[in-house]
């Protein structure tokens, strides 16, 4: 600087600092701000060349901008010099307030360094304060909280020397404001990279927004979005057209519903443990014109980070024609094809269901009557009524057998009415199936009655299968219609049925074995011709202790008791 002792020369260059420094907080971008600086060495503080070495991410310095020389500028610009370098060459250099001063003669020891550098060889220095090309002058610019941000490169004076007090505080202001200048137009830059994310990831959220919309509105299955807990737990929010189609039921209406309002009472359990757990579920729900929808339900829940699980995506599927085609498999598994009867299968498996292992209490023997032990209770009914099995006792599976005169006061009468002392390990849970032990009529028991056809054979061998199989099914629905609708009637095989009637007595058992007889003797017409079979009927009662099988076959052996006892004029035939 050109005698600095005189004050209009401090002047104007305070001038023209200021104006650089308002130059600072014109520049729209980081790169513009970098640029800004290096010019506003050379404009407003008469140096002829400067560089801004800005710190990169990764801790080293890139050239960022150069101004005074185009030959520097194509020499060194977006040249990077490492931190480790750097740091060498501002501890090594002589402090000038926060400027860092390297002369000439140690300059040297730096030659062979990584920091781009456009100085070269000169003469000696004429006088003390002549600025020499291989000096240095570095002025580190910092953040607010002390962050180096890069580090301004000067040379080439105007007026030759060394810059004295004036000019070094002068770049040394100078450089706290270019720090002030980066700092803000990379906290700008910052916030443009932010917003520019934060546009894309708005419109990211948009478009898979709208898609979702698409998916679930236009999804050829029904859709639906449910509540999480709260008040409002379980009600529908969002239906698409599918569901709504699905159901008979308008969104609208929905709204004003939960799953479970709609779905089925027997399936209500698997609902809520589907919809507590997630996963997938097969139900019923109701339409609008009140008949029920076979559906397959898939949940998924949708998480909010900080709040917890809040909705349900449900994925509602109509199954009702695969249902349908399983029930049919099934009917068909345990059906009779022809007669459309449980099958022999069905029957075991629904009189089992009524069995347990465990005997019903047994009395003792103090209190036994003189029936003593005996076979299943049973008995044998043809055209003269009742056989002679309905006398015997009964015992074998049940562990013993007792007769048909009644029990003590303290006996096991609780069975059947009376008073039962509590067994030493307690009462199981279990609704015993007890037989019936006297005609008293308020002992009620598991009928099960054994029905052959007399003389289907015949009809068999003199019109064909095919009449045989009229006359079957003709029977199978005589049978039916002769019976309650909670009781079982069953095809076991051939010309054989079986009717399983729970809470009968003895008498009431015999009475639907006539009932049922004289219902199967009329004449059955098959193809313009008159048929007519028999029926020989025993009667068996289950009792836990004894097994399906035993029982069918206590109820077989009576039935061919009474067909024995009867000659064959008095079986009806075809």
């Amino acid at each position: 600087m050109e005698a600095e002792s005189e004050p209009y020369v401090r002047l104007a260059t305070l001038r023209r600092l200021h104006q650089s420094m308002a130059d600072l907080n014109t520049a729209r971008s980081l790169a513009d701000t970098l640029q800004t600086v290096a010019d506003g060495i050379v404009n407003g503080l008469d140096f002829e060349l400067a560089a801004v070495n800005f710190v990169k991410p990764d801790g080293d310095l890139v050239v960022a901008a150069v101004a005074g020389s185009q030959g520097a500028e194509a020499m060194m610009a977006g040249r990077t010099g490492s931190r480790a370098a750097w740091e060498r060459r501002l501890a090594l250099g002589e402090r000038w307030g926060e400027l860092r001063f390297i002369p000439y003669t140690e300059a040297w020891v730096l030659t062979d360094d990584d920091v781009p550098q456009w100085h070269t060889a000169g003469p000696a220095p004429r006088y003390p304060d002549e600025w020499h090309p291989m000096d240095l002058l570095m002025a580190p610019m910092h953040s607010s909280d002390g962050e180096l941000l890069g580090v301004i490169s000067v040379d080439k004076p105007r007026n030759g020397r060394r810059p004295g007090a004036w000019g070094r505080e002068a770049l040394q202001m100078y450089a706290f404001q270019a720090g002030i200048a980066i700092s803000n137009a990379r906290l700008r830059a910052n916030m443009q990279r932010a917003l520019v994310r934060l546009e894309r990831e708005q419109q990211a959220l948009r478009a898979s927004e709208e898609s979702f919309r698409q998916a679930f509105e236009y999804a050829p299955s029904g859709m639906a979005i449910t509540e999480l807990g709260g008040d409002q737990h379980g009600r529908l929010v969002r239906t698409n057209d599918a569901l709504c189609r699905l159901l008979g039921r308008p969104a609208a209406a929905l709204r004003r519903y939960s799953f479970s309002d709609l779905v089925h009472p027997e399936d209500l359990t698997t609902l809520k443990r589907t919809s507590a757990e997630g996963g997938r579920a097969e139900l019923r729900l109701a339409r609008r014109d009140g008949s029920y929808l076979w559906v397959s339900l898939r949940n998924s829940v949708v998480a909010d980070a900080t709040e917890g699980p809040r909705l349900l995506l449900t994925h509602v599927e109509d199954i009702e024609e695969r249902k349908r085609h399983e029930l049919q498999l099934a009917h068909r598994a345990s059906h009779d094809s022809l007669t459309g009867l449980p099958n022999s299968a069905e029957l075991r498996a629904r009189l089992s269901a009524r069995l347990c292992d465990k005997p019903a209490p047994v009395p003792d023997a103090a209190h036994m009557g003189p029936g003593g032990a005996g076979g299943a209770v049973d008995g044998g009914f043809g055209p003269e009524g009742l056989g002679s099995g309905l006398g015997g006792g009964f015992g074998g599976g049940f562990g013993g057998g007792f007769g048909l005169d009644g029990f003590g006061p303290d006996g096991y009468r609780d069975c059947f009415g009376g008073v039962l002392p509590e067994p030493a390990g307690g009462y199981d849970h279990h609704v015993h199936t007890v037989p019936p032990v006297s005609d008293d009529p308020s002992e009620k028991g598991l009928a099960v009655l054994f029905c052959d056809l007399d003389g289907f054979k015949s009809i068999n061998d003199r019109f064909g299968h095919h009449c045989g199989d009229a006359v079957l099914i003709e029977v199978a629905r005589r049978l039916s219609s002769g019976v309650r609708d909670n009781d079982t009637v069953a095809r076991l095989g051939g010309d054989e049925f079986v009717v399983l009637a729970d809470g009968l007595c003895r008498g009431d058992a015999a009475d639907l074995a006539v009932r049922l007889r004289n219902a199967i003797i009329p004449p059955i017409r098959v193809e313009g011709r008159a048929v007519r079979v028999g029926a020989s009927f025993g009667i068996s009662w289950a009792g836990c202790g004894m097994s399906a099988e035993e029982v069918l076959h206590s109820a077989d052996q009576r039935m061919y008791v009474e067909k024995r006892s009867r000659s064959k004029a008095h079986r009806r035939a075809g």
